[in-house]
């Protein structure tokens, strides 16, 4: 499959998300359509050093495909983080951002024939907020779907009211955000217990009558620690390597 050529973006909207994190419209007026998948990515081209690869960001598509040449991205600023740092403190609307894509193989199975649990933290939920929307515009047959969203206080979360809604719109769409620091009326700790318990209360019977594993695949997009945590918990439920899927920030 052919690289897409680098294009120029123009940066129509920008909303505060919360306290460190921004939503960024980007236009491609040279296209009629963006398409891509949803779960997909775009690079950016930044002018923060002298090295090409060493300008480049990398953020998945936070918006679903709608048929306009319009996509979102959700970014936190980090602290030292040099890409993100232009991005907040240099790119205002009518901005000029040079980019590539969409990038990416982090996509939904298709069809979708077994439960999803799509596991994340902060702005790794973009391309599960992405997937979302995309089943639920075409109406796209699935198993039960879970979208794990794990952050620390609830001013941390992003999309609720969207995501909630959704959820209460969608069939068999289930949307747990899970608080570590902040006692509330959801989920709290961490994400891993979640799936955890969800995972044990719908065990099978294998043919030997021993209890096995749903048919599940998961997709995780978050930190490092995060996903190399939920490897180790998934796999130790009986589950192989083939159904995890991941998407590394940072």
């Amino acid at each position: 499959m052919a690289l897409e050529p680098w294009r120029i973006g123009k940066v129509i909207r920008i909303e505060q998300q919360t306290q460190s994190t921004r939503r960024f419209f980007i236009q491609v007026p040279e296209l009629e359509r963006f398409d891509f998948k949803p779960g997909q990515f775009v690079t950016l081209d930044l002018p923060i050093h002298e090295k090409p690869n060493k300008r480049w960001r990398s953020y998945s598509i936070a918006s679903w495909p709608d048929g306009t040449n319009v996509f979102e991205l959700c970014i936190v600023l980090l602290d030292g983080g040099a890409g993100t740092e232009y991005l907040f403190n240099h790119i205002s609307e009518g901005s000029e951002i040079t980019l590539r894509g969409p990038v990416g193989v982090f996509t939904m199975p298709d069809p979708i024939e077994k439960d999803l649990f799509l596991v994340c933290t902060g702005t790794g939920i973009a391309p599960f907020r992405s997937m979302a929307h995309h089943i639920h515009n075409h109406q796209l047959p699935h198993q039960q779907i879970y979208l794990l969203f794990g952050c620390r206080t609830k001013n941390d979360l992003l999309y609720y009211d969207e995501l909630k809604s959704l959820s209460d719109t969608v069939p068999n769409f289930h949307y747990l955000p899970t608080l570590s620091r902040e006692n509330w009326e959801g989920p709290m700790g961490y994400v891993h217990t979640v799936y955890e318990n969800i995972c044990k209360a719908n065990l099978t019977t294998g043919e030997n009558g021993e209890p096995m594993p749903k048919p599940a695949q998961f997709f995780l997009c978050g930190w490092k620690n995060m996903i190399d945590e939920a490897k180790l918990r998934i796999q130790a439920m009986g589950y192989d390597r083939k159904s995890i899927h991941q998407e590394l920030y940072g």
